[in-house]
């Protein structure tokens, strides 16, 4: 904010978020800070490429104005986004009862005797607003961890089964280890009550006179 004796200027620098092919602008606010009235004007190196409204008028006692400045939309990009325009804003104190239409180019001569004031603003490009960038969310989070079909399938395979058929040898006797059963497929011989033999099993028979086969 530039300080003076009629009109405090905020802000010093004109700053534009630079876009192709677009209009942007910015304001300028002017603080009254006396009890007389203030006619203001405002000029620029390049009167082409900006638009000011408006461009001269009067600010009122202990009163604002603002003042828009809008830059035409630009084919092409300055090198190193660097500007070289300046705006000079003039303020002179008016007559009670001053309107815009009352102002004229010989209130701001210098041979008018009057005192002007003088404020230079500079011109500052920026580069344009990112637009925030998306967060993608986890389409995993908040759910518990879970095992696929396929995976419980290896898991259940490669542990040991209790019932499991293999290959290794079982206990049940009706494997392929010769049985001891005498009603099997094979040819039995006639049992002598005195005779024993051995099916593979150490086992020893002796049929008694009542028919009763025991094992020994």
């Amino acid at each position: 904010m530039a300080s003076a004796e009629l009109l405090n200027v905020d802000p010093l620098e004109l700053k534009f978020a630079f876009e192709l092919k677009k209009q942007i602008s910015c304001s300028i606010q002017l603080s009254n800070k006396t009890e007389n009235h203030v006619a203001f004007k405002v000029k620029t190196t390049n009167p082409k490429k900006y638009c000011v409204r408006p461009n001269t008028g009067v600010v009122l006692p202990r009163s604002t104005c603002d003042v828009i400045v809008t830059m035409q939309a630009q084919k092409e990009a300055p090198p190193d986004m660097q500007c070289k325009d300046k705006f000079l804003l003039q303020s002179v104190a008016a007559p009670p009862g001053t309107t815009p239409k009352d102002i004229t180019a010989e209130m701001f001569s210098k041979n008018s005797g009057r005192v002007i004031e003088e404020c230079k603003l500079k011109v500052v490009y920026l580069p344009p607003p990112q637009p925030p960038s998306p967060v993608l969310e986890d389409p995993n989070e908040g759910m518990s961890p879970k095992v696929s079909f396929a995976e419980n399938t290896n898991l259940i395979s490669s542990q040991p089964s209790a019932n499991n058929n293999s290959s290794q040898p079982s206990a049940n006797l009706n494997s392929s280890q010769p049985s001891a059963n005498v009603n099997s497929s094979q040819p039995s011989a006639k049992l002598n009550p005195s005779q024993s033999f051995d099916v593979g099993l150490c086992f020893s028979f002796q049929l008694f006179p009542s028919n009763e086969l025991v094992i020994l």
